[in-house]
Parts: C-alpha cells; structure tokens; sequence
C-alpha cells in the first residue's frame, strides 16, 4: 500500500469552528440543543484525535497518510457499496 487517504485535518477544524463559534451560541436559550451540539462537539474532537492515532500508526507502518480535501482527489476506484445518491434515487425511479 503506498498511501493511505484520509480527510484533511482542515475539515475537523473548519466543523468545531463552527460548531463552538456559532451554532453553540444560538442554543443558549435551549438546553436540549446546546447538550446535542455539546455531544457533537466532543464526537468531532474525538474522531480528529481517533485520526491522528491512526496517522501515527500508518507512519509506524512505513505507510503514509495521504490527506485529501475532497473525494474528487481521490484517484482509487469506488468501492460498489457505496453509491451515489443520485444513482440511488434513479433505481427508486424506475422501480
């Protein structure tokens, strides 16, 4: 295995800006929303730190980690598990 792809760590960070900046603000008021984006925001931390552990671990492995910005830099074939949601809409169409 040459590299492996992995999301830019940009994206978590762009997510709990976000997160803690705006939509945390907005749920002052209620509680029920602030502890869910609460949740959110913990969940995202522990994944960006889930991926550095995985990082680590690839570079301990002489594999290199590949960070991408978007799955349109990715040159590896589509697993057939994963479908696009438009092609999943055209089968409910003809169906």
């Amino acid at each position: 295995m040459k590299s492996l792809p992995l999301p830019s760590l940009i994206h978590y960070e762009l997510l709990l800006q976000l997160l803690e900046r705006k939509t945390l603000a907005m749920t002052y008021e209620q509680p029920v929303l602030q502890e869910q984006v609460e949740r959110l925001i913990v969940t995202l931390r522990k994944a960006r730190a889930q991926q550095k552990q995985l990082e680590a671990i690839c570079e301990q492995s002489y594999i290199s980690p590949e960070h991408h910005w978007s799955l349109n830099s990715i040159d590896a074939p589509r697993s057939p598990l994963i479908e696009p949601v438009a092609n999943a809409e055209n089968l409910r169409e003809t169906t």
